[in-house]
C-alpha cells in the first residue's frame, strides 16, 4: 500500500502546473461556497429576526384556537400579571402582554378600519421594533393614557398628525358598543405599507378599559436569545402557565409558517446555482484525470502486459484524484474559514445599505453565520463530485487492450 501511495503522489506531480490549476479551481470554488453559504444563512437569520421583531416574537402564549381564529373571545385571562410571572421566572424583560381587536378609526375627515393593539409601553420595545421606528413624535408612555401611535400610511389616509385626535369605535368582549377618543402622540414608519396602513397601538390599560376586557388580553409575546434557544425556552414558559389553564405556546415556526417556506424556496434556487458550480469543477477534474490517463496509455499497456490487473491501475487513478481532492478541500476549508471569519467580525456592507437598514431599524451590515455546516457542506460536496469524476478515467482502463496500448506513440 505504501508503494501505491508513493506512485499516486509521484504521478500527481508529473505536471505540477496542471495539478495546481485543477486544485486551484477546487480551492476557489470551496472558498466561494463557504462564504456564500455562510452569508446566506446569516441573511436568513437577519430575515427571521426582522420578521419576528415586528410583532411575532420567538413564541407567544395564546388561547388554543387563537392562532387560527383571531376572535375577541379567544382570550388569555389576567394577562398582565401572567406576563409579569413569566418575566420573573425567565429572569428576562423580553416578555410583553398584548391585546388585539379591530375597530373603526375616525378623524374629522375620514374613517378606516384598522387593527388596534393594546401593548405594555415599558416592555413592548423589548419584543418589537415598532417603538424604535417612530419617526414623528414619541412612543406610548403610560399604560392607562388615552394616546395612540399609528403608521405613516394610515396618518396620510386619515389626514392627521401628531397632536390630532382619533375616535375609535368597536365592540367589547361582551359584545357591547365600545368607543374612546385618543390623542396621536407618534407616527411610525416600518417600511411595510400593509403594517403602516392597518396597525395602531394604544396602552394595554386603555385597551382593556375601552373594550371591556376585564384584565384579559390575547398574546404574551416572548423573545429569547436566539432561534437555537427556542425549544428549551418554550418548555420553560409552558411550565410557568397555570395548571388548570388550556393556554398554548406556539413558536415562531407555527405562527409564521410562510416564513420558513420562503426560506426553503430561496435555498432551493441558491443550491441549484451552487450545484452548477460544483459540476463545472467536477468536469475540470475529469478533464485533468482523463488527460493523465491518456498520456500514460503506453505505460499502462506495458505494466498490464507484465501482469498488473486493470483494477489496480483504476484504484491508482482514484487514489490520485482523492489526493488532489483532499488538497483542494483542506486548503479551501482553511482559506474559506479565514475569509468568512473576517466578514463575521467586520460585516459586509454595500453602498446605500446604511440608509435602507436605518429605515427598517436593521443593522447596517450583514454578518455571515459560520458553523460546522456552512464550513464543511460545500467542500464536502465538491470532494464527492471530484471522486465521481474519477470513475470514468478509472473504468476506461478496464477496456484497454495491452497490445493496443503499447503501440501508442
Amino acid at each position: 500500500m505504501k508503494i501505491v501511495l508513493r506512485l499516486a503522489w509521484r504521478n500527481l506531480w508529473r505536471h505540477p502546473r496542471r495539478t495546481w490549476l485543477t486544485t486551484g479551481a477546487m480551492v476557489f470554488s470551496n472558498i466561494l461556497l463557504v462564504f456564500m453559504i455562510s452569508l446566506q444563512f446569516g441573511m436568513y437569520g437577519l430575515m427571521i429576526d426582522n420578521a419576528l421583531q415586528i410583532f411575532t416574537g420567538h413564541m407567544q402564549v395564546q388561547a388554543p384556537d387563537y392562532k387560527d381564529d383571531q376572535k375577541m373571545r379567544q382570550i388569555v385571562p389576567d394577562i398582565v400579571p401572567l406576563a409579569k410571572t413569566i418575566r420573573e421566572e425567565l429572569d428576562s424583560e423580553m416578555v410583553a402582554a398584548r391585546g388585539l381587536t379591530f375597530a373603526l378609526a375616525s378623524s374629522e375627515e375620514r374613517s378606516f378600519g384598522i387593527g388596534i393593539y393594546g401593548v405594555e409601553p415599558e416592555f413592548e420595545a423589548r419584543v418589537s421594533n415598532i417603538p424604535g421606528l417612530v419617526s414623528t413624535g414619541r412612543y406610548l408612555a403610560e399604560s392607562d393614557a388615552a394616546e395612540i401611535v399609528i403608521g405613516g400610511v394610515l396618518a396620510r389616509n386619515l389626514r392627521v398628525g401628531v397632536g390630532d385626535e382619533l375616535t375609535l369605535l368597536g365592540s367589547g368582549l361582551d359584545g357591547s358598543f365600545a368607543a374612546t377618543v385618543v390623542d396621536i402622540v407618534g407616527v411610525f414608519d416600518s417600511g411595510v405599507n400593509d403594517i403602516d396602513r392597518n396597525i395602531a397601538e394604544i396602552p394595554i390599560g386603555l385597551f382593556q378599559d375601552t373594550f371591556f376586557m376585564e384584565g384579559a388580553g390575547h398574546q404574551i409575546v416572548i423573545v429569547g436569545d436566539g432561534l437555537g434557544a427556542v425549544p428549551e425556552l418554550q418548555a420553560r414558559v409552558q411550565s410557568v402557565l397555570p395548571a388548570d389553564s388550556n393556554l398554548v405556546v406556539p413558536d415562531w415556526d407555527e405562527l409564521l409558517p410562510g416564513l420558513k417556506q420562503a426560506i426553503q424556496a430561496d435555498m432551493g434556487s441558491s443550491f441549484f446555482m451552487y450545484f452548477v458550480l460544483v459540476v463545472l469543477v467536477s468536469f475540470s477534474v475529469l478533464n485533468t484525470q482523463l488527460m493523465s490517463v491518456l498520456e500514460r496509455t503506453r505505460e499502462f499497456g506495458i505494466v498490464m502486459a507484465l501482469g498488473l490487473k486493470p483494477g489496480r491501475l483504476g484504484r491508482l487513478v482514484v487514489l490520485e484524484t482523492a489526493m488532489m481532492g483532499l488538497i483542494g478541500t483542506a486548503i479551501g476549508i482553511v482559506a474559506g474559514g479565514i475569509v468568512t471569519s473576517w466578514f463575521t467580525t467586520n460585516g459586509l456592507a454595500f453602498p446605500g445599505m446604511d440608509e435602507m437598514a436605518a429605515r427598517f431599524n436593521l443593522p447596517a451590515r450583514m454578518y455571515p453565520e459560520i458553523n460546522a455546516f456552512t464550513l464543511l457542506a460545500g467542500p464536502a460536496i465538491v470532494f464527492i463530485f471530484t471522486m465521481l469524476a474519477a470513475i470514468y478515467p478509472a473504468v476506461r482502463l478496464r477496456w484497454q487492450n495491452p497490445v493496443d496500448a503499447m503501440r501508442v506513440a
